[in-house]
């Protein structure tokens, strides 16, 4: 017997004796105590139960294998089964002549038409700043600082690096970095 079935019968059996319990016992203390224990133990029973079912499989799937055909029974007369047989026989497809035109016309050979290549597409150029030979500063950084009124690596020298803090609403701590590399590269 499949061991998942076996622990449902056992949380049938603890929710018979909760309630047995319930009817026998007069005593309040030991009836809750009662009840709760096998009521805990049958849902814990009924999952494990789960817990321990059979998984599905999934089979890989095979190519359905076709069914043979019944053929219908084979009619009595020769002469209708020899048609019947010429029916059921493949024919291979004759080609069909292409009609031929009454006057002859030279045929027109036309010439493959040139691809054009696209134009390459133009990429904006980065935009080139001194201060984007600061670590941590890209382009849109760049503009932003350029927003600020600092152009160059001698004006982020001078700048205070918690009021570009507070402008761009970044750590300062990033800005002190920016300000004390600037300096560097300015030397």
């Amino acid at each position: 017997m499949r061991s998942d079935y076996l622990l449902y019968i056992l949380a049938a059996v603890f929710f018979i004796i909760t309630a047995v319990s319930l009817a026998l016992v007069v005593d309040q203390a030991e009836k809750s105590l009662w009840v709760v224990t096998t009521v805990v133990l049958g849902l814990f029973s009924i999952g494990l139960g789960y817990y321990q079912r059979p998984k599905a499989k999934t089979e890989a799937s095979q190519p359905a294998q076709p069914v043979p055909q019944m053929q219908p029974a084979e009619p009595g007369d020769a002469h209708v089964k020899e048609a019947y047989i010429a029916e059921n026989v493949e024919r291979p497809s004759e080609p069909v002549p292409m009609p031929q035109s009454p006057s002859p016309v030279p045929m027109q050979v036309i010439a493959p038409i040139p691809v054009a290549t696209p134009p390459p597409i133009e990429t904006p150029a980065p935009l080139e700043s001194e201060l984007m030979l600061v670590k941590g500063i890209g382009e849109k950084r760049a503009a932003q600082l350029k927003a600020l009124g600092i152009n160059n690596l001698d004006d982020l020298a001078k700048v205070s690096p918690d009021d570009v803090a507070k402008n761009l609403m970044i750590s300062p701590k990033i800005t002190r970095k920016w300000v004390e590399s600037a300096k560097e590269l300015g030397k």
